[in-house]
């Protein structure tokens, strides 16, 4: 029998309207997956990973153990070298899941003294991940650099010099899809001799040169300490890097916890990621990605919808709804029609900014973009 501390955790999230459960996927038209490119289903994909490992006469189906062990197969070292030089950086260290590779940055490099300045809407895993921390950590505004200048003079002030601040942001938020100003931020960085982290996870595949992100498109590379990269999202495999010096990646190989003691992908995990990265040099579902985000951006305006939604330059655009029961009903009205738009709830989200979620792909017609939107419209105004 489950505790009734538990139990009533779970009662009042049914009462609020708020309780999660696992769904099914659908037929629906999808406007709600992280598959930016389509990836996740791509059968060239699939079919070239196949060819891969038949060519390089892997057959394994686990890494047999952790990579400090026995799981450190050749891929990994093949693997790593390509996303150094994809995404110009010195090392890369592959991690299970974003997840894992924001938990084990966040719990063990900063270190007792040292300060963590970050967006106050940073994604879960990098709260989880500082909750860690011995660090002393506080929060600024979302993207007000004012407010981050003045909290890094304030910590400079009152800390030892040889205090390390870290700045933490990402370059596509995951539940807005805005992006802060980052070569400001990247001077104010500078200025107060900070360390720049950021999460590029719903930037990879959509924004920069063959989907490089928005740092290289920024050419902010160098004045970054980590980025924090996943092949979940628009690459459509599983995975995420830490990409940053060899110095950092020997860190971390002696002490991330979600690094050393959980067992390695597997081979074709691997494969998939390499396949993936090949498949980018022909941008052609970038510039369809691109061009969808364009016609959403386009209606929206047609529509008259743009009071309610947050300005987006990305895949995902949210559409601010107040309330758990009227979202929902709007989002299962949407579905009934067909279109696959999940309500973002609180407590994920605070209280009275509950949204429909919209996120987009290359494989979205410019009609079903058009009567998504116009359902919308007609719903908001009933």
């Amino acid at each position: 029998m489950l505790p009734k501390k538990l139990q009533d955790k779970l009662e009042a999230r049914k009462a609020n309207n708020a309780l999660r459960q696992l769904g099914i996927q659908s037929s629906l038209v999808d406007f709600s997956s992280n598959d930016y490119l389509g990836f996740s289903k791509s059968k060239t994909i699939f079919n070239n990973t196949h060819k891969f490992l038949k060519g390089h006469d892997i057959t394994n189906n686990g890494a047999t153990g952790s990579r400090l062990l026995s799981g450190n197969h050749a891929l990994y070292h093949l693997v790593e070298q390509q996303l150094c030089k994809f995404h110009n950086s010195e090392s890369a260290l592959i991690f299970n899941s974003g997840y894992d590779a924001n938990i084990g940055f966040f719990s063990s490099v900063p270190q007792r003294g040292d300060v963590i300045l970050y967006d106050e809407y940073i994604h879960a895993s990098i709260r989880d991940g500082i909750s860690m921390s011995n660090a002393k950590a506080y929060k600024f505004k979302h993207n007000d650099l004012d407010d981050l200048e003045k909290k890094c003079q304030t910590e400079r002030s009152r800390s030892p010099k040889e205090t390390i601040i870290y700045i933490v942001t990402e370059s596509v938020f995951s539940m807005d899809g805005d992006s802060p100003d980052l070569k400001k931020l990247s001077q104010i960085n500078n200025k107060h001799k900070a360390h720049l982290v950021v999460d590029e996870a719903h930037a990879i595949g959509v924004f920069g040169e063959r989907g490089t992100g928005i740092i290289q498109d920024l050419k902010l590379e160098k004045e970054v300490f980590a980025r924090i990269i996943t092949f979940g999202k628009a690459m459509g495999c599983h995975g995420a890097a830490i990409l940053g010096s060899k110095k950092l990646k020997q860190y971390l190989v002696n002490f991330s916890r979600s690094f050393i003691y959980t067992t390695a992908l597997p081979p074709h995990s691997l494969a998939t990621i390499n396949t993936a990265y090949n498949t980018l040099q022909d941008t052609k579902n970038i510039t369809k990605l691109r061009n969808n985000i364009n016609h959403f951006k386009a209606e929206i305006k047609r529509n008259k919808l743009e009071t309610i939604f947050i300005a987006s330059n990305s895949a995902i655009h949210c559409c601010i709804i107040s309330g758990n029961d009227k979202v929902k009903s709007i989002s299962e009205k949407l579905q009934n029609s067909g279109f696959d738009v999940k309500p973002i709830l609180s407590p994920t989200v605070p209280e009275g900014q509950e949204r429909l979620r919209f996120c987009l792909h290359s494989f979205n017609s410019e009609n079903n973009i058009s009567n998504v939107l116009q359902q919308l419209a007609t719903l908001i105004n009933i």
